[in-house]
């Protein structure tokens, strides 16, 4: 019974809260090792960039690790707005003399706020990635550009992962996937995910890489009108990216460090936790935020 009542009880909640937090910190750090590779540039970029991708889906002990993500996400965002509803329900009135902003920094006293905003960035970071990455039927197969040095013509190849019945196959062109087999049907196959697939018996004839490297960039470089309305999406989509981050740095600022405290680390160390903190709600998001610029503006 004692048990139970401290699991539901705010001092539970805040523990809880610091815990999946700092767990979130290191799937930052992990998810943007993994997202510099974009710097990379050329095929070699691409193939390397989609590698990781395909490790990140079909490895078993990551996908555990995706689920922990997942349900630390909704746990942190839940307890967050939990603990701010019962803060302002301790305080009903505020006080007569109250001058919060000399008191406390602008992330603490806004970071339900911020963190319902940085949740609302994941929801359509993961629609535009995640969700077309795990279950869209359009991805593309990641495709080699080769150049005839005899004749200068090119040729196009789909690059086969290790585990693929047959090694690199020669395609008509850079892109391939369902919608050039619907205008173009070859043989009865279809892509399922990363394999090509036999429609009468259903054998794995190929399996490739899909090509999230350039989902990606094509992202961040679209010239298309956002919802037919708004000109240069890519633009758009750059501008809400570098936004959010800023956001998540605001919420990291104070978060970080709070997340110690709430854990009653407190000691000689809480000086140098403090300014890995705060250099950690700078850098890393900095370092998010730069990608997409990096895309939208220089890449070629």
């Amino acid at each position: 019974m004692a048990k139970s009542a401290f699991l539901k009880s705010s001092i539970a909640k805040k523990y809880w809260m610091a815990l999946t937090g700092l767990f979130l910190c290191l799937f930052l750090v992990g998810h943007l090792i993994g997202n510099l590779q974009l710097f990379k540039s050329g095929y070699e970029g691409a193939l390397q960039f989609n590698k990781y991708a395909l490790f990140m889906t079909t490895n078993p002990l990551i996908k555990i690790m995706s689920y922990v993500t997942y349900i630390s996400i909704l746990f942190h965002a839940i307890d967050g707005i939990y603990l701010a509803i019962q803060n302002k329900k301790a305080r009903p009135v505020a006080y007569a003399m109250n001058n919060s902003s000399a008191n406390t920094s602008f992330s603490s006293r806004n970071m339900a706020v911020l963190g319902t905003l940085v949740l609302f960035f994941i929801a359509t970071h993961m629609i535009n990635f995640w969700a077309k990455m795990k279950f869209g039927t359009g991805m593309p197969l990641l495709v080699k550009e080769i150049v005839d040095p005899n004749v200068g013509a090119k040729q196009y190849m789909l690059i086969a992962t290790p585990e693929s019945p047959q090694q690199n196959v020669p395609v008509q062109g850079p892109v391939f996937d369902n919608n050039i087999l619907k205008k173009q049907p070859i043989a009865d196959i279809y892509i399922d995910g990363n394999k090509i697939v036999n429609k009468k018996n259903n054998d794995v004839l190929f399996e490739g890489y899909k090509d999230l490297h350039k989902l990606t960039i094509s992202f961040f470089k679209s010239k298309a009108r956002l919802f037919n309305v708004i000109p240069n999406e890519g633009l758009v989509f750059t501008i809400f990216y570098v936004l959010s981050m800023a956001i998540l740095g605001f919420h990291l600022w104070h978060g970080f460090q709070s997340a110690f405290q709430s854990l009653g680390i407190n000691n000689k160390f809480t000086p140098a936790i403090k300014t890995f903190g705060k250099l950690f709600s700078v850098i890393v998001p900095i370092l998010f935020a730069i990608i997409p610029v990096y895309i939208h503006f220089i890449l070629k």
